[in-house]
């Protein structure tokens, strides 16, 4: 397989991941993506815009979660999530610091 064909192959693996959590499973939480997989929606918005980055493409996390949500992050939030339970929230600060590191 040629390098064009493999990048063409991988960005519609994206789009489709992309699809599925955003059309098929908007219910699915994000806390629980990231409680089981160790990423959720956040994540995958945040490496779409270190990839823009490192292309120098000057993009800031909330531009990139809108290019990622379809609308801004505040609206599919409301939208779609819910209140975690502070089991879930435990679990979430685990695996966040686990998966991305600690926050400031």
């Amino acid at each position: 397989m040629d390098d064009q064909t493999r990048i063409e192959i991988e960005a519609a693996a994206f789009r489709i991941l992309r699809d599925h959590l955003m059309n098929k499973r908007p219910d699915v939480q994000n806390i629980d993506l990231m409680n089981l997989a160790g990423f959720c929606r956040n994540c995958l918005s945040r490496w779409y815009q270190e990839a823009a980055n490192a292309r120098g493409i000057e993009m800031t996390k909330e531009e990139a979660r809108e290019i990622f949500y379809g609308m801004p992050y505040a609206q599919w939030k409301a939208q779609n999530q819910t209140e975690a339970s502070p089991e879930k929230q435990a679990a979430f600060e685990k695996a966040f610091a686990e998966n991305v590191g600690k926050t400031d």
